[in-house]
């Protein structure tokens, strides 16, 4: 076994979460072309890591949740930034907005953005 093989295999035991993946895709509606969301990959083993602490955006009338986190993933994987990404951790789904991603041999890690309201 090469070395990049190996440590892609070392990498790999760390995907115990799953994801997601959703993409803007043009759709028929009454014979009208529109934008809708639209899943494109389903249940790929990833592992997700928050970059920095959550930022509180509490007003008196609503609390926003607003947070960059890592994922990493296998390389093969389509992610395109402004991708939508479901990532599951046990029995917890949070959604995230996908940055470009970065590849390398073994994996890549793409930067998310969670928005969310509390």
């Amino acid at each position: 076994m090469n070395r990049l093989r190996l440590y892609r295999s070392v990498l790999e035991t760390n995907y115990t979460d799953r994801m997601t993946i959703f993409r803007m895709q043009d759709g028929k509606r009454g014979g009208e072309t529109v934008l809708t969301l639209e899943e494109v990959s389903v249940s790929l083993p990833c592992r997700i890591s928050q970059t920095g602490l959550a930022k509180n955006q509490q007003t008196s009338v609503q609390n926003d949740i607003r947070y960059d986190a890592k994922l990493f993933c296998a390389p093969e994987w389509d992610i395109r930034q402004g991708d939508t990404i479901d990532v599951t951790r046990g029995a917890r789904t949070r959604r995230y907005i996908a940055g470009e991603p970065f590849p390398y041999d073994t994996h890549q890690e793409v930067g998310l953005q969670r928005k969310d309201r509390a």
